[in-house]
């Protein structure tokens, strides 16, 4: 009877000691998936052209880190540069970003954020940021010179999708 106890306390013993690297990889593995968790997540974009490559935009997009997905970042930061690559003193490039974010209820809205340049192959550098985004949106349109965008350039054609929250 002594015998089969010290022999049951033995395998006990060694199970345990055969377990406690998993157990410290496991937690390892953890602090590693939560290190990354607090990053935000850095995605460049682009090159994006117009109708004839007649505009140019390029860029990155950091998003704050999150856990749930179902839920809107917390942040979102756009930053990048628009290109006019028309000759014509009487055109314009146009980088049109369409962002969608929640308010307090929960509630979704619309933002929009537009950059203009006009000289041949100048950058306009351009950066914002949004908080409780849902969606950033990017349309790149070439056409003459005016205050804001004309409503074909807003609503003709796609809108390229650069960050969805549930993605």
């Amino acid at each position: 009877m002594a015998l089969t106890r010290s022999l049951a306390g033995i395998t006990l013993a060694a199970g345990i000691f055969a377990l406690a690297p998993l157990a410290t990889a496991t937690a390892a593995e953890a602090a590693t998936t939560q290190a990354t968790a607090a990053q935000a997540a850095f995605k460049p974009w682009g090159p994006y052209f117009a109708a004839g490559s007649k505009a140019k935009v390029s860029g990155s997009l950091t998003a704050a880190a999150k856990d749930d997905p179902s839920v809107p970042a917390p942040w979102v930061k756009v930053s990048g540069s628009v290109v006019d690559r028309t000759r014509s003193s009487s055109s314009c490039g146009w980088a049109l970003f369409r962002v969608s974010w929640f308010d307090s209820s929960n509630t979704p809205h619309l933002a929009y954020r537009n950059y203009r340049t006009c000289s041949y192959n100048v950058k306009k550098k351009f950066a914002f940021t949004m908080k409780n985004v849902g969606e950033v949106e990017l349309k790149v349109c070439s056409e003459g010179k005016a205050a804001k965008p004309s409503l074909n350039c807003q609503y003709a054609g796609t809108w390229k999708t650069l960050y969805a929250y549930y993605k």
